[in-house]
């Protein structure tokens, strides 16, 4: 009775429990997606987890002991129902790995966007901003028409950094 369950890390030690936990012989999954870090007036990508403070961690409920989990360095509490842990939905890590790219990165953006839609800006200096994609730019960019003070400005940002508008 294999279930997966959710691990609350300490801030920013995501890594630190994942690795801790593998080290264990725990099966835990940390998704993460790309991210723009600007520093310094440099930009470059990053891995950032997928849900910041938190972790998958694969449990046999019935025969595996998972309280060691709680004194992992890195880990807070492995999130929990009374005295057994919370488990998640059957297939939604499942579906969430389906979703993985060639890198490892969780495809968040999608591949479906097309000229016309709208996006909303998720990084950088136009975040939260609503734009519409003018046209598909080389090496998983996009070109974005945005409004701003009353003028047309035509950008160019990488298709992670946009997500569909609803």
């Amino acid at each position: 009775m294999s279930a997966w369950c959710v691990v609350n890390t300490l801030p920013n030690q995501e890594l630190r429990a994942e690795s801790n936990l593998l080290r264990q012989g725990f099966r835990a999954w940390l998704p993460f997606m790309r991210k723009l870090r600007r520093h310094s007036r440099r930009v470059h990508i990053a891995r950032a987890p997928l849900f910041p403070g938190y972790l998958f961690v694969e449990l046999d409920l019935a025969s595996e002991s998972w309280v060691p989990i709680n004194g992992t360095y890195g880990v807070k509490r492995l999130l929990a129902r009374g005295m057994a842990p919370e488990r998640l939905p059957d297939g939604f890590v499942d579906n969430l790995r389906r979703s993985v790219g060639g890198e490892g990165a969780c495809a968040l953006a999608g591949r479906e966007m097309t000229p016309g839609a709208r996006v909303r800006i998720l990084e950088g200096p136009f975040a939260d901003c609503v734009a519409v994609i003018a046209s598909l730019a080389s090496g998983e960019r996009v070109r974005l028409l945005l409004e701003i003070l009353g003028g047309k400005v035509v950008t160019t940002m990488p298709r992670f950094a946009v997500a569909r508008e609803a």
